[in-house]
């Protein structure tokens, strides 16, 4: 019998960091079947109080935190020790580590990732220019983004680009759609990062059907015909293809693994 676990992701903060970290973690795991409970901004006893007892009433709990209050992390660990429930510290290892390597001593401050500083503001305006520039909106500025992806529908080009907005750059994305060009002075422009967005046909038939489905639209039209999609496929390849435009392939990929390729792209492109 496969064991259903109760994992408890415990932060000081909002969490996002430790979310990431567990999903790379139980990528390596086949079959870890588990309930995910979220703890977040936990400052105090009386918090972890009450996250201890919904650990031991669940059973089979496992406690992973972000804590770097002193105080707060010692009582986590002395009361999950008392009970017996495995608890593991994602930055304990690193931060002294870093102490001894910078040779200074850490700020302890919850949530110091999410300062008011310049780099936050980035973001805030990059995810504003992204969402402003989705689906094909507002050309006439498009060519101020620093990524532009192009890609027949649902090749994962809303995500990917707003994805892109939270890593600070500003993005944006234009469908590819039959009997409609983009613009040249989009397609020919040397300056700026453009990329193209492939997947596999039957895999976009899937897509697009449930993407119908959830509309409530009737399923049999040429949106979900096979031969009709690899027909844009094809087109999209040849407009690729003659305007030197990087492709990617996201049949089997993540949004995150995408987003890194284009960033590679990027990054090599202003080098």
């Amino acid at each position: 019998m496969n064991t259903k676990y109760n994992v408890f992701l415990v932060s000081d903060s909002t969490g996002e960091t430790l979310d990431r970290i567990f999903l790379a973690l139980k990528a390596q795991f086949e079959n870890f079947n588990n309930n995910l409970h979220h703890f977040s901004f936990v400052r105090t006893e009386a918090q972890i109080t009450t996250l201890l007892e919904k650990c031991v009433k669940l059973g089979n709990s496992i406690v992973l935190y972000t804590l770097v209050e002193p105080a707060v992390t010692s009582f986590l660990l002395q009361e999950t020790e008392k009970h017996k429930i495995p608890c593991f510290g994602v930055l304990d290892y690193l931060i002294p580590k870093f102490e001894i390597a910078l040779n200074r001593k850490a700020n302890r401050k919850p949530s110091g990732q999410h300062i008011l500083n310049k780099e936050y503001y980035k973001k805030i305006a990059a995810m504003q220019f992204s969402i402003e520039h989705d689906d094909g909106q507002k050309l006439e500025t498009i060519l101020e983004a620093d990524i532009i992806i192009l890609g027949i529908s649902r090749t994962s080009k809303t995500p990917t680009t707003i994805y892109l907005a939270n890593r600070g750059y500003k993005s944006a994305n234009i469908p590819m759609v039959p009997n409609q060009k983009i613009p040249e002075d989009i397609l020919k422009n040397k300056k700026k990062t453009i990329v193209g967005l492939i997947a596999d046909p039957e895999r976009l038939v899937d897509i697009r059907k449930n993407r119908l489905n959830t509309l409530s639209e009737e399923k049999h039209t040429s949106y979900v015909d096979l031969e009709r999609i690899r027909e844009e496929l094809e087109e999209s390849r040849k407009v690729f293809k003659l305007n030197n435009i990087p492709t990617i392939d996201v049949t089997r990929k993540s949004v995150e693994e995408t987003a890194a390729s284009i960033i590679k792209i990027h990054e090599i492109k202003n080098s």
